[in-house]
């Protein structure tokens, strides 16, 4: 097979339809726009949401709360995880990332309290719950703020 002899799947490609063409094409005259009205004219798009002037949904609902977009949004890992590493190695967010434990790492890493911990490390991360606190300094380790 060579390239000129490349042709696209049957049915794939159709003519383009050729409207204006006259009273026997089916599309001469208003060229399957029908008769008058916005759709009929040139430039005559309706826009998403609009309900024919009556005031659309979305204006009609009650708007309530507040969005903070100055808000940090953390990768959270568990003090249970932390059972895969050696003991006395350190453990920060770059290591967790090429270890996979942490798909994403967003604004930083918080670490929480759930699970239990065996291994004394030193943590690295952006924040720690004081459950995560206590159950890493009552296994032997610290923890640093980063």
């Amino acid at each position: 097979m060579r390239l000129h002899d490349l042709k696209p799947a049957p049915g794939s490609r159709t003519a383009p339809k050729r409207v204006g063409r006259g009273i026997g094409s089916g599309l001469g005259k208003t060229s399957g726009r029908g008769q008058k009205g916005q759709k009929a004219r040139s430039g005559g798009t309706i826009r998403r949401g609009f309900e024919g002037g009556q005031m659309p949904l979305s204006q009609r609902l009650p708007k309530r709360g507040f969005t903070n977009r100055m808000r940090r949004r953390y990768a959270v890992i568990n003090v249970g995880l932390f059972n895969n590493f050696e003991d006395g190695s350190t453990v920060n967010p770059r290591l967790l990332k090429e270890k996979g434990l942490v798909r994403n790492l967003r604004d930083g890493l918080k670490v929480l309290g759930q699970g239990e911990l065996t291994r004394k490390l030193t943590v690295q991360a952006n924040s720690f719950s004081a459950e995560a606190i206590r159950k890493i300094e009552a296994a032997g380790g610290r923890t640093e703020v980063i």
